[in-house]
């Protein structure tokens, strides 16, 4: 295996970004980490050290477990990442599910069947 894969293709490949060239975008805007330092796309990274993507609104954090520099499929990216991002980032993701009904744009008309029955389990309205 090599020494070193470059961040951009290692996030490519496992599927933190549908592109590689989002990936290259995202290190190019700082929106990517490595131990807490910014990244270039160029950087390469190494087994054992944490990635951190900036996606709002949380930023997630991944350890690497193998390096990798081809895409896969989704059922092995567990082999080589791990993801270590804090509950309280996760708990952001949740409750924008749940309030997603609340933030209707003035002037969008009523809600249709499918906001209806969202709302409906959200309260649990129903018997």
């Amino acid at each position: 295996m090599a020494e070193g894969v470059r961040i951009d293709k290692w996030l490519w490949a496992v599927r933190i970004f549908k592109t590689r060239s989002q990936a290259t975008e995202a290190c190019k805007k700082g929106q990517v980490t490595i131990d807490k330092f910014p990244a270039k796309a160029s950087r390469e990274i190494h087994v054992g050290e944490i990635v951190q993507v900036r996606k709002a609104p949380i930023t997630r954090s991944f350890k690497v477990l193998a390096l990798t520099g081809k895409r896969m499929g989704a059922k092995l990216v567990s082999d080589f990442l791990l993801d270590v991002t804090p509950p309280e980032e996760l708990e952001i993701i949740e409750m924008q599910k749940h309030m997603r009904w609340s933030e209707r744009a003035k002037g969008t008309g009523r809600p249709t069947k499918k906001d209806r029955r969202d709302l409906d389990d959200f309260f649990d309205w129903g018997e």
